[in-house]
């Protein structure tokens, strides 16, 4: 096991920060940062925090560093269905409900859907059943041939722009199976050049939307990421919600007509 000096220098060394700009942002020596990081300095519970707060690392990995100390874990994981959470989960649902008629969902650090609005029902209908087995999982929802992949039209940004989100969010907090689905989904380059997957991404856009090709018309969306501001429990550090938006008129159409009913009527 790795002591508490080993693991902060490797954040240091991860967010590229010195000892003395680590110090200054914590209020401390450099000298006492460096027999913390060589173990020549037991660091207290306090400190230990400090420090984690200064190099931003995520709740779990605060966890981590305290027992490495000798001291108990100080933030809690619950389930996200846990009473305690039922402030921050109808806060979740309400942004989810809020959103309708366009499509919106909650994950994980994983990217397991926790959590989605009734407007992306209708995506899922030619979905392969097997990936919406729980834990449904929005990478491989959005990027595997047997989910979404086949109604992307511009799947080569699609998959840029997940390429760098997730290997941002690896940058900053590494994880075994989020970096299994990078390797399987995201770090191989696309096979052959298809013609209707070609990037659209132009220097007129303001963003690059998600193209889709649903419904016998082209819908052009793109999207914003909430997180929780001042989480004390590690599900909620951990849990962002995508809201998506109509990126032109047509869009907005479709989603703003009413949902046919059973026999075909609207």
């Amino acid at each position: 096991m790795r002591t508490v000096g080993e693991l902060l220098r490797q954040w240091r060394r991860r967010r590229r920060v010195s000892q003395l700009d680590l110090a200054i942002a914590a209020g401390v020596s450099a000298r006492h940062v460096s027999l913390v990081e060589t173990g020549r300095s037991r660091p207290s519970a306090a400190m230990v925090l400090r420090l984690a707060e200064q190099l931003d690392v995520p709740l779990r990995e605060r966890n981590r560093l305290l027992l490495a100390a000798g001291f108990a874990p100080r933030y809690a994981e619950r389930p996200l269905g846990d009473e305690a959470l039922s402030a921050a989960r109808d806060a979740v649902a309400r942004v989810l409900r809020a959103h309708e008629p366009y499509p919106a969902v909650a994950f994980d650090r994983r990217w397991d859907i926790v959590m989605a609005n009734r407007a992306l029902e209708p995506f899922l209908a030619g979905v392969d059943p097997e990936l919406l087995r729980p834990p449904v999982n929005l990478l491989r929802l959005g990027l595997d041939p047997r989910g979404f992949a086949p109604l992307v039209v511009n799947l080569a940004d699609v998959r840029t722009l997940f390429r760098s989100r997730v290997g941002r969010q690896l940058a900053v907090a590494p994880d075994a199976r989020l970096s299994a689905l990078y390797e399987e989904l995201l770090e191989a380059g696309p096979g052959p050049e298809d013609p209707s997957r070609r990037s659209i991404a132009s220097d007129a856009d303001v963003v690059i939307p998600m193209v889709l090709r649903f419904g016998g018309r082209e819908l052009r969306l793109f999207s914003t990421i909430t997180t929780f501001g001042t989480p004390m429990d590690i599900t909620l550090d951990e849990v962002a919600i995508e809201l998506y938006y109509p990126a032109d008129d047509d869009t907005a159409r479709h989603f703003r007509q009413p949902a046919p009913e059973p026999g075909g009527r609207t």
